[in-house]
């Protein structure tokens, strides 16, 4: 199915066209481009425009750049625009203008990746859905997400992330969504803002882009939820509170042969769910998602029951057996909230050892080291038996912890995972917790060869 014809980038984007080309996806890498696809040579670590001839060669229908790369013919399909971030950019705006979808948009501090993909697998029989892939949800990103969608969409789900004050509510003017949700307020990238508050700001501009009469879903119980509903009250928004309280709220959360049942009350409606993973915070992420769909108008009761078709991504929180080891892969990224939730996962877990392999947070600024010390008087850390850690910041909360739950400490998570079969003990139960930059899925990778079972 055509998704941009020459004629219509062209249009949308004020560039101009070579050969009458159409393309039936866009994407970003030349290394995983498809047959068809309209290759953008963003400007990254390289630059694009040397992997032109290249995406050509591999099948993409045409190429958005700002010159005519070298090696490239003259006559190549080609899309020239003066910037080619400012093109996709205008590809997204037009992507959007001409759906009639439900816009649902994403944001938080921890959980945007996970609630994003809950909300795709909830919406599943409801009609024709677009998400964003894997955690696209940057300055390009966003409108790569935009840019792909296809016209006929009847819910679009984007997930908007921040790193710096200031970039949500472009991103958010551009999807203009009909429903904002915004999973929770927790110290990340502290470096760049003035604590919670300066945060919750930052999240809270997701608003700002919301359609006229839009719906901004926000967690209650927060020390921030003000500002939230203040930011959401400026914008003009219908404001719908999920929680523990709220009009939207979790009752139950029952523990089940390694699943939640759940029941939530949305807006008076009763919702059972199911939720394959024992971690209490998918289901109030669950709780926020039901309160967004409905609000976006898709049905609550199919919605919680697809809901237990949806599995924690890799290095989310998803429960393994490894023999006789069951492991709990944490370690795509932490900050001190998800890294408190992965730690109440794992104390709510009946078996063996509780065993936590943490490694360093980062991104929490001038008071990094405290908020690794504090870890320590988590109230979950009184039903985990051993903490082994790696890196120089995570040594602040292996020193504060009684000596009985020392594990083992290293300097770099190789150098921890190079112990692989010192850390864990037949009957185990194991979380594995840190930020992306720390390696501490290296440890994943050490346990995983560690205990497999040799093939006959």
């Amino acid at each position: 199915m055509s998704l941009w014809t020459a004629a219509d980038a062209a249009a949308a984007t004020g560039g101009r066209a070579q050969g009458d080309w159409e393309a039936t996806g866009v994407s970003i890498d030349s290394r995983t481009i498809r047959q068809g696809d309209l290759f953008v040579a963003l400007q990254a670590a390289r630059d694009g425009h040397d992997f032109v001839a290249q995406a050509l060669e591999r099948g993409a229908s045409a190429a958005l750049v700002s010159r005519i790369p070298e090696g490239v013919a003259h006559d190549a399909p080609l899309l020239i625009v003066p910037d080619v971030l400012r093109g996709l950019e205008d590809l997204g705006r037009a992507g959007r203008a001409r759906t009639q979808a439900k816009v649902i948009a994403i944001t938080g501090s921890v959980g945007k990746t996970s609630t994003k993909d809950m909300a795709r697998v909830a919406l599943a029989g409801q009609g024709r859905i677009h998400a964003a892939e894997a955690s696209y949800n940057n300055h390009w990103g966003v409108p790569l997400t935009l840019a792909r969608m296809p016209r006929h969409t009847d819910f679009a789900i984007v997930e908007i992330g921040m790193n710096h004050p200031g970039e949500i509510a472009p991103l958010s003017r551009m999807a203009r969504p009909h429903v904002a949700l915004i999973t929770t307020i927790a110290a990340a990238h502290l470096e760049a803002f003035d604590g919670l508050d300066g945060i919750a700001r930052e999240k809270g501009a997701i608003f700002q882009g919301l359609q006229p009469v839009g719906t901004a879903v926000i967690p209650e119980d927060l020390p921030v939820t003000q500002i939230l509903r203040d930011c959401a009250d400026a914008a003009g928004a219908i404001v719908l509170g999920f929680g523990q309280h709220g009009m939207a709220r979790l009752a139950q959360a029952k523990p089940v042969d390694g699943a939640l049942a759940c029941r939530a009350r949305i807006t008076g409606e009763t919702v059972d769910f199911t939720l394959q993973t024992t971690g209490a915070h998918f289901a109030m992420n669950a709780v926020g998602v039901l309160a967004a769909l409905g609000a976006a108008g898709a049905d609550l009761r199919e919605a919680g029951r697809r809901l237990g078709d949806w599995q924690p991504p890799k290095g989310r929180g998803a429960v393994e057996d490894l023999g006789a080891i069951r492991l709990i892969d944490d370690a795509f990224n932490a900050n001190p909230a998800s890294l408190a939730a992965g730690l109440a996962t794992l104390a709510g877990l009946e078996g063996g050892r509780r065993v936590a392999i943490l490694g360093d947070m980062l991104e929490l600024g001038p008071d990094e080291l405290a908020l690794h010390r504090a870890v320590a008087t988590d109230p979950a850390m009184d039903r985990i038996d051993l903490v082994h850690a790696a890196g120089p910041r995570m040594r602040h909360l292996h020193d504060a912890l009684p000596p009985a739950k020392r594990g083992l400490w290293a300097q770099t998570a190789a150098e921890l995972a190079d112990q692989a079969a010192h850390l864990a003990r037949p009957g185990d139960i194991i979380l594995i917790k840190g930020s992306k930059s720390s390696l501490i899925s290296t440890v994943v990778d050490a346990l995983r060869k560690s205990l497999q079972t040799p093939t006959p």
